[in-house]
């Protein structure tokens, strides 16, 4: 197989359109596509995924050590003909200013990838051989594969850059992509539209791939690609019928998972039953514990409100000693009320002693590394996990909720990340990705069959 890095001159630059296009455009020629994504985005594999007709994974330099990140990328790349790794930010840029952790680059080297260059060159022609001189000599260590040019105004555009980069021959022009302000992807406060809400659909697909097909020279860039030698992969037993039911809300409003903490909870024991708090009438039967994810429930508050009959069986569950682990909006759910941008107070599941509310700027950003203070369905006190934060909402009341978790980010102790221990839910704005500790899936399912059949 072959493979790639789509890095990024800077946010912005097009990196995910990039992508996309030629996930789409390699699939259609017949090829089977496994996608990654470097950081701790959600959004962008949900498009992988509809680009491949395959989950996309995510990679990360800071959240996981080098041998998960090797491993995750042999696990699901293997028996896939091309492998496209999407960056994150800057091909430099990452968890420090100075060090290359997290970063593009980083996780290039990590998988011996070569790097694909984007670069927004509107308005460029000379300044883009010095931009890639500079990208290509900062470190020899990363392999490049060669730049593409993106936002291009024409094809005279397109042959001036062609012909300024014979100035930076140590970064190959592998074309220019026409601007085609119609093939952006819609976006909002947390990033781009979800697959959930169709922010992609089959036609866009095929406008993406004929863009890049019409830019770049697909033939050439793909003899370029070196081969790729992944080790046989072991096959894996069949998990333990433990015949627990974790289940799992996911549909528009609650979509932001790891699929590696999904596939770890199956390995666990754990049987993943999907629900949607928005349109089912009510929580599954016969569940034993319950994971709520992130997602977008501020933008469907209204609907989650009216859905009563969810909210109040969840209440229930909750007071009947089920074990709930949610993070993020599926924090912001199991709270008594969630107040809008427009200031409407809409009642959640009551589920938890807090209520939270929408803010117009971003409220927190950034890595964490935690460590519980006390046992949790996570496992016992000081079980250390890393992930990361990302919201424009907050608490802005709480009652007896125990604070659960000490957390770092860059700048140190992040007193703010909290996370709240009530009766047998555990619940922070933190991400947890379930890599960065191979306990946190067997203590999770544990916890939950340890009070299965348990009176309330």
């Amino acid at each position: 197989m072959k493979g790639l890095v789509v890095a990024g001159a800077q946010s912005g630059a097009g990196k995910t359109t990039l992508s996309l296009a030629l996930m789409a455009a390699f699939a259609r020629r017949g090829l089977s596509v496994q996608a990654f994504k470097v950081g701790p985005d959600f959004i962008d594999p949900g498009h992988h995924a509809l680009a491949t007709g395959r989950p996309s994974h995510n990679l990360d330099g800071w959240m996981l050590s080098p041998e998960e990140n090797r491993a995750i990328f042999a696990r699901h790349a293997a028996g896939a003909d091309l492998a496209v790794v999407e960056g994150v930010m800057g091909v430099y840029d990452g968890f420090d200013p100075v060090l290359e952790t997290g970063s593009t680059a980083e996780m290039a080297k990590l998988l011996s990838l070569p790097a694909l260059l984007t670069v927004d060159a509107k308005a460029m022609a000379r300044s883009l051989a010095a931009l890639a001189r500079g990208f290509a000599q900062f470190d020899p260590g990363l392999a490049w594969l060669g730049l593409a040019a993106n936002r291009v105004g024409s094809p005279h555009h397109a042959e001036l850059l062609a012909e300024a980069m014979s100035l930076a021959p140590e970064m190959p022009f592998l074309g220019g992509l026409p601007r085609a302000p119609e093939l952006a992807l819609p976006e909002r406060h947390l990033g781009l539209v979800t697959a959930e809400e169709g922010g992609m659909d089959p036609e866009a697909l095929e406008r993406l791939a004929d863009w890049v097909e019409q830019g770049l020279d697909l033939d050439a860039l793909w003899q370029r690609l070196p081969e790729i030698d992944i080790p046989p992969q072991a096959p894996q037993p069949a998990p333990p019928g433990t015949g627990l039911r974790l289940g799992v809300a996911r549909d528009q409003a609650f979509c932001f998972y790891y699929e590696e903490n999904f596939r770890r909870l199956r390995r666990a024991g754990a049987e993943l039953v999907f629900f949607s708090p928005l349109n089912d009438p009510a929580p599954p039967p016969g569940l034993d514990g319950l994971y709520l994810g992130g997602g977008y429930p501020e933008l469907f508050a209204q609907r989650l409100s009216a859905n009563r009959a969810m909210r109040e069986g969840l209440a229930e569950l909750a007071r009947g000693g089920l074990p709930i682990y949610a993070e993020c909006g599926g924090m912001m759910y199991l709270g008594a009320s969630l107040i809008d941008g427009q200031g409407q107070a809409w009642p959640m599941a009551g589920a938890l002693p807090l209520e939270t509310r929408l803010l117009p700027r971003l409220r927190s950003l950034g890595y964490r590394r935690i460590r519980t203070r006390r046992a949790s369905l996570l496992g016992p006190a000081g079980t250390e996990a890393r992930g990361h934060e990302f919201h424009y909402s907050e608490v802005c009341g709480s009652a007896s909720a125990e604070d659960a978790y000490q957390a770092w980010g860059r700048a140190g102790e992040t007193p703010g990340a909290r996370a709240y221990c009530f009766n047998n839910i555990l619940a922070s704005y933190v991400h947890l990705h379930f890599g960065s500790n191979p306990g946190l899936a067997p203590n999770l399912v544990a916890f939950c069959r340890e009070r299965k059949g348990a009176p309330a």
